[in-house]
């Protein structure tokens, strides 16, 4: 049987940001009082993006407006936030667990999946090596985490949102029934606002609930989202921890959006946008893609990814734009959004040999098309990269673009 971590940093904006100040000798630390990473001191614009435990007694929430959250606290203290400063201790802490095991998957800057099943002869149990890790992380840099264990990633994450902060949490399929189907539907992994409510008109109201309840009766209402909750709710997840090499990163590309898009088509136009720059950024550097990723954030900056492995590598921007739908469809639970991201890995040189799927087999002898339209693609992607690259990158855009930002 497979063991997962799930290890999630506590607030780790604000979080991050106390351990920086101790380190450079600040009397208070900010985890300690009602305090807020969020927007611009003096305007007090933005919105809050991490919270301490005594500010969030005061009914404080990530994602609410900065103004809001001084209503409820006039005394509360208010950091900026720190992008550069969040990089280097999550490279610190990546840094850290590779110490333990390589098979680690980063999904965020702040939480990652480790796969425990090769090191697991080296402890006792799991539960004693997630206590060995937060510990060390507590004393080596100064802030805590949250360590979920199960045999699946998805219970694995449950498991970590359970009580914090600095906690170690099982969540096997045998202790569903009894941690995770009581809670409120709304616990579950995924299960976004409007899916929350499309949920409680059908009379769902906990994760057994829903659980219990027809798959297909769900795919009704929520369509191919409405079975994945139903997968979560029974500790379905069939995703390995998927972990790369650093070589094997690859090339992408994510945007903030200046306002969350809150329909599929607004999404879409972002997404083509995206697909011809990590295209076009491919075929400068003459390489493909085998493994395409898609990342949404949502307005509450919850994160998630999905992947999926190419029949064959490619950089065309129409393959890699139809490949980021499809896997937005997959992924996405109805809430807005306020990031995309593509990024594209295993990639491999445009001249490099490539081994033939059946399908390829199938268009030599004559029964398709599928490599003639592949050349037509990248004939119309590099016309296109070369008026760009002659005119500027508004010269010319597809009309998917266009319509979408009518």
């Amino acid at each position: 049987m497979s063991v997962i971590f799930h290890i999630d940093v506590n607030s780790a904006y604000l979080s991050w940001t106390a351990a920086e100040q101790l380190k450079n000798g600040a009397e208070v630390d900010i985890r300690t009082v009602p305090a807020i990473i969020g927007g611009d001191r003096r305007t007090r614009h933005g919105v809050v993006l991490a919270k301490s435990i005594p500010a969030k007694k005061y009914g404080i929430r990530t994602g609410e407006p900065v103004v809001n959250a001084f209503r409820k606290c006039p005394n509360l203290l208010m950091e900026p936030p720190d992008h550069d400063l969040y990089g280097r201790y999550s490279r610190r802490l990546m840094e850290f667990l590779m110490e333990y095991t390589p098979d680690i998957e980063q999904v965020s800057v702040d939480e990652c999946y480790l796969d425990f099943t090769g090191i697991a002869g080296r402890f006792h149990s799991p539960v004693e090596a997630a206590f060995q890790i937060k510990d060390e992380i507590r004393r080596r840099f100064g802030y805590t985490v949250n360590i979920g264990i199960s045999s699946v990633k998805v219970l694995a994450k449950m498991a970590s949102d359970f009580e914090k902060p600095d906690k170690v949490h099982t969540l096997f399929p045998e202790e569903m029934k009894v941690k995770m189907w009581p809670l409120p539907v709304s616990e579950l992994y995924m299960a976004g606002r409007s899916s929350v409510e499309m949920l409680k008109k059908l009379e769902i109201y906990t994760i057994g609930d829903l659980a219990g309840m027809d798959p297909k009766l769900l795919e009704l209402h929520l369509k191919s989202h409405g079975r994945r909750l139903w997968e979560f709710a029974n500790g379905i997840d069939g995703s390995a921890v998927g972990t790369e090499q650093p070589e094997a990163k690859g090339i992408g590309n994510s945007t903030t959006l200046s306002r969350d898009a809150v329909t599929e088509e607004e999404a879409k136009g972002v997404l083509l946008r995206l697909a011809e720059s990590v295209g076009q950024r491919l075929r400068k550097t003459g390489q493909r893609a085998g493994l395409l990723s898609v990342e949404i954030k949502y307005y509450n900056f919850e994160t998630c990814s999905h992947q999926r492995q190419l029949l064959r590598p490619a950089n065309s921007d129409k393959i890699i734009y139809d490949t980021a739908v499809s896997l937005f469809q997959e992924l996405w639970n109805g809430d807005p959004v306020r990031l995309l991201g593509i990024r594209s890995s295993r990639l491999t040189g445009e001249g490099e040999p490539e081994q033939l799927s059946i399908f390829d087999m199938q268009y030599a002898c004559g029964s398709g098309g599928g490599r003639e339209k592949d050349k037509r693609l990248e004939k119309l992607d590099r016309a296109l990269d070369a008026i760009r690259e002659k005119y500027g990158e508004g010269a010319v855009t597809r009309g998917k673009v266009q319509d979408a930002e009518k």
